[in-house]
């Protein structure tokens, strides 16, 4: 996140680079800088005549060249922008005939979504070296992600529980541009300076504060019968907003870390985050799992999700319907 501010403010700034290639598997900040560049480089004016998009699957790299070499008209610079660029992989190494001499009047920004391109290539290193700009935006991990919402909504004004952050992770998942949509929502509701709690995530967003994965992932590490068993009715009653395959992914990979939990020979809530990876507000889940399933047991229980897996799947036995699932799920956990 330091590095695009960074590379914000040197935009905002007009330190601007003649190239710039946008890559990598998080599509959100390859759109958020090339939208910036395209509402703040050129003027209302300019832009009818100096700012063009370009698309990847319909142009090759000698049209967006052949483009990029013209000059602007009444205006200090054009901007080039070409969306969805991956679809040039195979032709990429063409442009290093314009990297090696480009047109510095020319803004040209590719934006090369869902993988990257080598930085130890000859094109990579040519950008940079001639005073573009390769930026690649990685995948966050998913436990990253809850701080990543806790640090934009504190840059809008805003904060969020924990609580209510992991509940948009686990019904959002890592898909930034769709959690920041809505947030957005959020913020046009809700007055700035706002605490966003589970209670406005069900009432705005839709997901339910109390009947969700994350309420029955805790539910089962405390051993809370009751409470596990509604959340599994309400599942089961609203199979289309909980589908079991989801309820069967996330316990899994909780019950896999709880066995990796077992195996740690420190238990400081410190080293337990940074080994599962996980938001150390969360640590005392695993460590009431751990007290409540052996490592013994816990290996059968994931063994046993594999095996509700492929039974929801029909492999091996009869499909059963997600209310079926659903009880015996929680009964051979329990």
């Amino acid at each position: 996140m330091n590095e695009v501010k960074q590379l914000i403010a040197n935009i905002r700034e007009g330190r601007l680079a003649p190239f710039y290639l946008l890559m990598g598997e998080e599509t959100y900040y390859i759109d958020k800088i090339s939208e910036y560049i395209a509402e703040n480089v050129l003027s209302e004016e300019e832009r009818g005549f100096n700012q063009v998009v370009l698309y990847g699957k319909d142009v090759g790299v000698a049209d967006i060249i052949s483009q990029a070499k013209r000059f602007p008209m009444m205006a200090e610079h054009q901007v080039v922008i070409v969306r969805e660029a991956q679809h040039l992989s195979r032709n990429m190494e063409k442009f290093l005939p314009y990297v090696e001499n480009m047109q510095p009047s020319t803004i040209l920004v590719l934006c090369y979504k869902y993988k990257s391109i080598d930085r130890r290539k000859k094109l990579a290193k040519k950008i940079t070296e001639h005073g573009g700009v390769v930026f690649e935006s990685k995948k966050l991990y998913e436990n990253q992600v809850a701080d990543w919402i806790r640090k934009v909504l504190l840059g809008s004004g805003y904060k969020i529980s924990h609580k209510a952050a992991a509940l948009l992770v686990e019904y959002l998942g890592t898909d930034l541009s769709r959690i920041s949509n809505e947030l957005e929502k959020l913020k046009i509701i809700l007055p700035k300076g706002s605490e966003i709690d589970p209670g406005h995530i069900e009432q705005h967003i839709g997901i339910s504060k109390d009947y969700n994965n994350f309420e029955l992932k805790k539910a089962i590490a405390t051993r809370d019968i009751p409470k596990a068993t509604r959340i599994i009715k309400y599942f089961s009653e609203n199979p289309r907003e909980n589908p079991f395959v989801v309820t069967v992914a996330l316990l899994h990979n909780f019950f896999t870390q709880v066995l990796q939990y077992h195996g740690l020979s420190d238990h400081s809530p410190k080293n337990v985050a940074n080994a599962l990876r996980i938001n150390p507000y969360f640590v005392g889940e695993y460590q009431d799992a751990a007290r409540n399933y052996p490592m013994k047991r816990v290996s059968r229980i994931v063994s046993t999700l594999r095996e509700m897996d492929l039974k929801s799947k029909g492999v091996g036995a009869t499909a059963l319907n997600p209310q079926d699932l659903l009880r015996e799920l929680l009964f051979k956990i329990v």
